[in-house]
């Protein structure tokens, strides 16, 4: 009977240990396949990542070549303004017609822009006459309480800026008497103004208007002029 008992505890101990052997076999078949899958996934995001690498590359490519083109076709269309503006320019000198052609249509942006008020009227070539005082003048803007004065020549010499300062403004004040209230600014005008004629300008706080490296027609001594005036 002992060895009926023995031999069964020993039968279920083989049983057993073969069924630990099974477990112990799948579970090292689990690892090895989570193994497996797991250097599968590893592969694949290497894969993507370098397709992403890839792709963001492209894409760093084609925004430089973007920023290139744009670069490129602003500089083209800048150096194409600055031409028409100039030869525009010549035309009108050459044709008596600057006031009409730039200077008039940049008087409203350019008091917006700096004076931050709405012209009310802009009168261009302006005759007056009071008895035996005369006199024309090429522009003026009104707003609710300032003047703006303009005096353009076509080419801009110092004793055009002293004749508009002492004669111009002079005869201005006493042929528009009910303009008076008003504070006045002087603008002396041109398609383009040398240096030394700002300088005078700005001497005498008086505004220059020109084109901008041939971009746009500007005020190019604003910020010296007004620094000079009284609040």
């Amino acid at each position: 009977m002992q060895d009926i008992a023995l031999e069964r505890r020993v039968d279920r101990l083989e049983e057993a240990m073969m069924e630990l052997v099974y477990q112990s076999r799948k579970t090292e078949m689990k690892i090895a396949s989570l193994a497996q899958e797991m250097k599968e996934f590893k592969d694949e995001m290497k894969e993507f990542k370098d397709e992403m690498k890839e792709f963001k590359d492209e894409m760093k490519e084609f925004k430089d070549e973007m920023r290139k083109f744009k670069e490129e076709a602003e500089k083209d269309r800048k150096q194409a303004t600055r031409e028409w503006n100039k030869k525009w320019g010549e035309l009108a000198n050459k044709l008596g017609t600057i006031v009409e052609d730039l200077i008039s249509p940049a008087i409203g942006p350019v008091i917006r822009k700096y004076f931050h008020c709405e012209p009310e009227q802009i009168a261009i070539r302006i005759k007056k006459r009071k008895k035996d005082l005369r006199d024309e003048f090429d522009a003026v803007a009104i707003c609710e309480d300032k003047v703006f004065l303009f005096e353009v020549k076509a080419t801009p010499r110092p004793e055009y800026v002293f004749e508009f300062i002492k004669e111009k403004v002079d005869r201005f004040k006493k042929l528009f008497p009910e303009l008076l209230d008003k504070r006045l600014y002087l603008i002396f005008a041109s398609i383009r103004l040398e240096k030394d004629i700002i300088n005078l300008l700005t001497k005498h706080k008086i505004f220059g208007m020109a084109y901008r490296e041939w971009e746009y027609m500007d005020i190019l001594n604003f910020d010296e002029v007004v620094k000079q005036l009284p609040e």
